[in-house]
């Protein structure tokens, strides 16, 4: 029997996976497809790590290993939702959460004193970030609007705000000294070993990393932020931000940038408060609360002082002085500055461009903003848009185009430095990348605490990315851009490479061109307004990016999107839309009972995947594959999308519907009667009931929802929560024991 695996991730999509993955189940079994799970969640990963504490094989399996070596399988099918890229600080929590649960691991080791202590931070450092994806994307990507979604928007266009020629919104970014300008790059010629190391001014030398191994062809950069100019920079931007009156507000990704963002994180903590750190600096960064885990967290530690409430009142009296900051929410009184994880570049940005230019101030009002991007290598692309919307008024989604995109990602292609080669520099000297052979490829003269980091990009992965943007240019007829900087070290050695593999492809006929991402912006915002559609080409950074900015203004959501990785050794890995984990969804289903989460784009990625095993001669799931899209597009029209309000469909509801148009469209099947035999029983069964089934979904909303744990939930009683209609679950139940 042919398999997809459906992987178990975290908050909302986990939850919405108790209701959603019964019904897959069913229908997909009788297509001869099975669906299992695999646990990739951070709570999952964390009990894999120690295997010798904790006793139960359920817990202790390394899904995330599997799955990486299936991905190298031509019989890989895997449906893999959003996960936590986990901080420090949820690290800690879902930590403390397993060890209330009886599971015997450790605490995190915020100072490691001993080898066993040391042991343990390098296992917990292999869960936060973005630990996932790197090992399951062996393949490129390819994200892009499905056209019964774009079409539906269309028809039912999502709100934008309206734009002021007079906008004071901008985007402050550093103009020299950091990633972007200290960048060097080098393509390999063979195969090889390599070394990172620090020769410090003194003479001595420390090899920050070894045995770092490289294949012919292999792109090698480095580059360095220096913090000194970094300091400098967020100073003055606290300083127009309040000369200007708009709201300061930090854009980082300190989720998947795990180590670099979050020193920079803390340092525009300090340079925020910078009077207190000038006054209480000693106090503070000996009791560890440098700003790196967020304001929220200095807050917290506070107490644990001798003259904590003094430092406290300074606090309040720089936030009553300095600008208004940027509230993530501002009935709780939480900051911009309060949790490294809350305030995500790639979500944020589009969410304010989205929203006239605006975030949300300390009065729960909307007010122009100063949005901090602290490297320049992308930050262009926000002021492009912003540009063009304060001149040209918000976009239109009923006339838009389209902006699909294809990233470079696989075999864990880097653009931007991966945390094993990030470092935070701890004396005075020179960096170098040396060979095998002891010769310097790459050098930075660095201070001490500048931010240093490598990355690299193998050659099969470049040729793939081409091979995948020339095909899909000549598929969809869109003029195709690659997103690549001349003025970067990177950059210039992909063009050389994009250039060098665009002749082996036949682009006779086709728009195909290479611009910087700022260039690229402008061209695509214009032809956009024009409705024109425009794929761009970009590394992982850039896709990351751009498959929220776009769909964010195109569809309303990034969750919408169809993201397809067709991975390199012939299977397939299909991501259910770009997107955040929704913490806040679970909140309100813990105290409201009601999911709001979007589950379309486990729908879009559902079908791709039952299309994947039709390819491999199931047509029975290629009958469902179509069924179902058809069924998607239904469940927009009639609106039975969930509701953001409780009292309203929700994610359990819109489950139902699309579980009951798809009955009916496979039970009009011509082209194979035992499947319309199979569901038309099941069609009318579900229509018969279909009010009793409203009702019962209806009916537990509005009062708390034990889950039994957030990381961790309860099995039982979350399904309970996920799947109250007794009537559903019987039809549901029914079919998958034919």
């Amino acid at each position: 029997m042919a398999k997809i695996i459906w992987t178990r991730t975290d908050e909302a999509p986990l939850l919405a996976t108790y209701s959603l993955k019964p019904i897959v189940e069913a229908f997909a079994s009788n297509a001869g497809v099975e669906v299992e799970t695999r646990d990739i969640s951070v709570a999952g990963r964390i009990l894999s790590l120690f295997p010798e504490r904790v006793k139960d094989e359920a817990y202790t399996h390394d899904a995330l290993a599997e799955l990486g070596a299936l991905t190298l399988s031509k019989d890989a099918n895997i449906i893999k939702l959003p996960n936590i890229s986990a901080s420090i600080v949820q690290l800690k929590k879902a930590i403390a959460e397993l060890q209330a649960a009886g599971f015997d691991i450790p605490h995190y080791p915020d100072n490691p004193s001993t080898d066993e202590d040391r042991k343990i931070l390098e296992l917990y450092k292999t869960v936060t970030g973005s630990a996932v994806n790197p090992v399951l994307r062996q393949g490129n990507s390819d994200r892009r609007a499905p056209e019964a979604v774009k079409n539906y928007t269309r028809n039912h266009p999502h709100t934008m705000g309206e734009w002021s020629k007079d906008s004071k919104t901008n985007v402050a970014t550093m103009d020299k000294d950091d990633f972007r300008s200290n960048e060097k790059s080098v393509i390999m010629e063979s195969d090889d070993t390599l070394t990172i190391k620090l020769i410090t001014t003194d003479g001595n030398e420390e090899v920050l990393k070894d045995n770092l191994k490289v294949i012919d062809g292999e792109v090698i950069d480095g580059t360095f932020m220096s913090v000194k100019a970094l300091d400098a920079f967020i100073q003055s931007a606290v300083k127009r931000a309040k000369e200007e009156n708009v709201l300061f507000s930090i854009h980082l990704k300190a989720t998947m940038m795990k180590v670099s963002d979050p020193i920079m994180f803390g340092h525009v903590v300090r340079a925020y408060f910078k009077d207190v750190y000038d006054k209480y600096g000693s106090e503070l960064l000996n009791a560890g609360l440098n700003g790196e885990n967020g304001l929220g967290a200095i807050l917290d530690g506070l107490d644990a002082l001798p003259n904590g409430e003094e430092i406290r009142a300074a606090f309040d009296k720089a936030l009553a002085d300095g600008p208004d900051l940027a509230m993530v929410n501002s009935h709780r009184g939480i900051t911009n500055l309060h949790v490294p994880s809350d305030v995500i570049v790639d979500a944020s940005m589009p969410a304010m461009i989205r929203t006239s230019g605006h975030m949300w101030n300390a009065d729960d009002q909307e007010q122009d903003t100063l949005a901090v991007l602290p490297d320049s290598s992308y930050s262009g692309i926000y002021q492009a848009v912003i540009d063009d919307c304060r001149e040209n008024g918000a976009y239109d989604p009923t006339t838009m185009g389209t902006v699909p995109n294809v990233g470079l990602m696989a075999q864990k292609a880097e653009e931007y430095g991966s945390h094993d080669k990030t470092f935070r520099i701890p004396a005075d000297g020179t960096v170098q990348i040396v060979n095998s052979a002891g010769e310097v490829l790459i050098s930075h003269d660095v201070e001490a605490g500048d931010i240093w980091r490598a990355c690299q990009t193998k050659d099969a992965p470049i040729q793939d990315w081409v091979r995948l943007a020339v095909d899909r240019a000549r598929k969809s007829g869109m003029k195709t851009i690659f997103w690549l900087d001349k003025e970067r070290a990177h950059d210039r050695n992909l063009i050389s490479l994009v250039e060098k593999y665009l002749k082996d492809h036949d682009t006779e006929g086709l728009d195909i061109t290479i611009e910087s991402p700022t260039e690229a912006t402008r061209t695509s915002i214009e032809r956009i307004r024009r409705g024109e559609d425009t794929i761009s080409v970009t590394g992982n950074v850039l896709r990351d990016y751009n498959t929220d900015l776009f769909p964010i203004l195109e569809l309303g959501t990034s969750a919408k999107m169809l993201s397809i990785v067709p991975l390199m050794a012939g299977g397939g890995l299909f991501e259910t839309g770009a997107g955040g984990s929704a913490p806040k969804h679970v909140q309100q289903l813990q105290e409201e009972n009601h999911l709001r989460w979007d589950s379309l784009g486990e729908f879009l990625a559902l079908a791709e995947s039952f299309r994947l095993e039709a390819d491999h001669g199931n047509t029975t799931a290629g009958i469902l594959a179509d069924a179902l899209d058809k069924a998607t597009e239904t469940l927009l029209e009639e609106g039975k999308s969930p509701s953001r309000k409780v009292g309203e469909i929700d994610n359990r509801g819109s489950h139902f519907y699309l579980a009951l148009y798809w009955a009916e469209e496979l039970a009009k099947q011509t082209d194979d009667a035992e499947i319309a035999s199979t569901f038309s029983p099941v069609a009318e069964a579900l229509r018969a009931n279909e009010e009793t089934i409203a009702a019962e979904l209806l009916n537990v909303q509005g009062s708390p929802a034990d889950l039994g744990g957030y990381y961790l939930p309860d099995d039982e009683m979350t399904s309970a929560v996920m799947r109250p209609s007794q009537t559903f679950n019987k039809i549901i139940d029914e079919l998958a024991a034919k």
